[in-house]
């Protein structure tokens, strides 16, 4: 039997498909990268936007036409909150509501339709544990996912991510330690994720924080690259900015800090936690201890209510904190969502016109900010073949050599050419 996997979504998506991979293989499947060759296709489906759903949806649908023999099972966040549209798709197969491993393989199995009933969706989110079998390596890749948590316990008027995966759930630390020693056998670099990885350990007796797990990582795992992945710049406490100032790139002096809006008007219809002023003072006292420093950030352009103003003071933070990427997404209103009945909404052409504003200034910032980091030097975690790498502060550059290096990580001195970096790196900066 053999499973072809498409993951759409986040980096935890993609971790949820590396269990799914793991454990059809441990039943017996063998994993192809053809999809003329394969037997099943399994769909992980996202849903943070509708053009998620409908790509899933495309998917489905080109992929029977491409296979009428082959199965199709749908899995994912976007099977979680709608199973009844996917399990009326002539292309599907087998419905997994969420992302449970086990269900996924046992759907991969059987030659005739079947169905993964649940007594109801979302209440089997919340309780399915997410620990279980271990994460053993991401398949082709030098850097791993390493999920420390799932859920949400928050309620942004926007996000259907949240209705998809339940409430928050934390890992025991143990678990997570054992994990992140197996996945440090394939991987140089891993990255911790989840879908609110700031609540680590809140949900946990006795408690504990992303920060001082990060601590243990970094200290029983010395040999490995650690990078978190989104987090909330409300939740990035002091112990964080001091492991990310002192720990010598261990920790990669990286952040994403989902913005959404630099308008407090807009914020509060968002629903979200943080003000403009709260944003702007913690990502400068990071600024002013993490150097270098890769910042990146989330932000919709268009939310219902948006005034000209409201989209000016946006432009104006952006300007001002030493972004060096954004994500730019025109608002797509979510069914069940309160964003979706709020009123006021901005027309389609207007938000596309101002998305493309915001891309046009996170382009010029992060040009200025490679530009800078010229003449400065690196340590990469090389990707591929080894021709390129991604830097601690989250920048892709070619990697020249005068042969391969011999191991996963490389250190050298950032060069231009261009508006392309590439990493000089000659033999006796290779790590022994």
């Amino acid at each position: 039997m053999r499973v072809f996997y498409h993951t759409f979504g986040c980096k935890a998506n993609q971790y949820d498909t590396e269990r799914m991979r793991q454990e059809a293989e441990a039943r017996g499947a063998a994993t192809t990268d053809s999809r003329a060759d394969a037997d099943v296709f399994v769909v992980n489906t996202c849903t943070v936007t509708n053009q998620a759903d409908a790509d899933a949806r495309r998917l489905v649908r080109r992929l029977r036409r491409e296979r009428p023999d082959a199965r199709v099972v749908i899995a994912g966040c976007s099977a979680a909150l709608k199973p009844d549209v996917y399990r009326t798709m002539r292309g599907a197969s087998a419905v997994v509501p969420g992302q449970d491993p086990v269900a996924v393989a046992t759907a991969i199995g059987p030659l005739q339709l079947t169905q993964i009933e649940l007594h109801r969706d979302l209440d089997r989110i919340d309780t399915e544990p997410i620990g279980g079998e271990l994460l053993r390596r991401r398949r082709g890749n030098s850097r791993g996912w390493l999920k420390v948590q799932d859920g949400c316990d928050r309620k942004c008027s926007f996000c259907a991510t949240r209705m998809a995966r339940g409430r928050s759930r934390s890992r025991r630390a143990e678990e997570i330690l054992s994990e992140a020693r197996l996945l440090s056998r394939a991987h140089a670099e891993l990255v911790i994720t989840g879908i609110h990885i700031g609540h680590y350990g809140l949900d946990l007796s006795p408690t504990s924080s992303l920060s001082e797990l990060c601590a243990l990582l970094l200290d029983r795992l010395p040999d490995v690259r650690l990078r978190l992945g989104s987090i909330e710049a409300t939740e990035v406490d002091d112990l964080m900015v001091d492991l990310l100032a002192t720990s010598g790139g261990r920790l990669a002096p990286h952040l994403h800090m989902p913005l959404q809006s630099g308008a407090n008007p807009v914020l509060r219809r968002m629903r979200r936690w943080h003000t403009r002023e709260q944003y702007r003072r913690r990502a400068l006292e990071i600024a002013e201890r993490v150097e270098p420093l890769g910042l990146g950030a989330d932000v919709i352009a268009g939310f219902p209510g948006e005034a000209a103003a409201d989209h000016e003071a946006t432009m104006a933070l952006i300007r001002e904190l030493p972004f060096t990427y954004l994500h730019v997404f025109p608002f797509s209103p979510r069914e069940g969502t309160v964003a979706a009945g709020l009123d006021l909404p901005v027309p389609q052409r207007v938000a596309g016109e101002r998305a493309r504003e915001l891309r046009s200034l996170a382009h010029d910032k992060g040009r200025g900010y490679r530009r800078a980091r010229v003449g400065s030097r690196a340590e990469v975690v090389l990707e591929g073949d080894g021709d390129r790498g991604l830097t601690g502060d989250y920048l892709r550059v070619a990697v020249r050599s005068e042969r391969r290096p011999g191991g996963p990580r490389v250190s050298g001195i950032l060069r231009s050419e261009g508006d392309e970096l590439y990493i000089d790196a000659p033999p006796e900066m290779w790590p022994n």
